[in-house]
């Protein structure tokens, strides 16, 4: 057997235990959340603000197994966002022997920082952006018709709106890792200012539940201001990376 199937084993075997302790850490935590399923659902239901309008102030189901279900979903949900520091952490254990000192430093401060942006991006959803969209559906046909809302959908409707948040909180550091390797440069997304302001207000109609402009606004501005935080962040990685390929060339000279 050569060294590089040795190595390749290796690494192999190494994968395959994080990612059963990764996968054992989540069902621990995912079960843990499932005990406290009702406390994590009137969390998720709170910035309704007991959905005014709605009989009985509360989410109705309206198949058997869905609030099951849903419960289920939020605790697997909740069980993995627990677990995040573990699985990172076991992510940065992985990596970490191939990259050199530098590349462990940037991994090392990137990766905390990821998951605070990415709570900081759901906390918007969840406390600026969700509830006036709420008041908006809920009262919109109130005139017209009863709602009745399933909390299958408002469940899903709130976890998909939280994690995209998180999401698009995440475009500076990703800008910023871009500009890091090469791959983007500051000018280039300068130049294409106009571009981001369409997406911007695209991705406020795809993730708000609601089609009115003030609340896709609510999601565009953030956007834009992440987006002028990101250029900042580009111009950061570009000087770095020209250092480090400054002190490179001297040293090679």
């Amino acid at each position: 057997m050569t060294n590089e199937s040795q190595s390749l084993g290796t690494h192999l075997d190494e994968l395959r235990r994080r990612l059963t302790w990764s996968a054992i850490v989540v069902v621990i935590f995912t079960a843990i959340a499932f005990i406290f399923h009702q406390q994590i659902l009137r969390l998720l239901m709170e910035p309704a603000s007991g959905f005014p309008g709605v009989p009985n102030q509360k989410p109705v189901y309206t198949d058997l197994t869905e609030f099951i279900g849903i419960a289920m979903k939020a605790s697997l949900l909740a069980g993995i966002f627990t677990s995040l520091p573990f699985l990172l952490w076991q992510l940065t254990m992985f990596v970490s022997p191939g990259l050199n000192s530098t590349e462990k430093k940037y991994l090392y401060i990137l990766m905390p920082v990821s998951v605070i942006i990415f709570v900081l991006g759901a906390a918007f959803g969840y406390f600026v952006l969700f509830p006036p969209a709420v008041k908006f559906l809920i009262t919109f046909g109130s005139d017209v018709a009863t709602p009745m809302i399933r909390i299958g959908n408002y469940v899903s409707l709130m976890l998909s709106l939280l994690f995209w948040m998180g999401a698009i909180f995440e475009l500076p550091i990703v800008l910023f890792f871009l500009s890091r390797i090469g791959v983007v440069k500051p000018s280039f997304l300068s130049r294409n200012r106009k571009w981001a302001i369409v997406l911007a207000f695209i991705l406020g109609a795809l993730i708000t539940p609601t089609l009115d402009p003030i609340n896709q606004t609510m999601v565009a501005i953030p956007v834009l201001a992440l987006y002028e935080v990101g250029i900042l962040l580009s111009k950061i990685g570009v000087k770095m990376r020209n250092r480090v390929s400054s002190d490179n060339l001297d040293q090679v000279d």
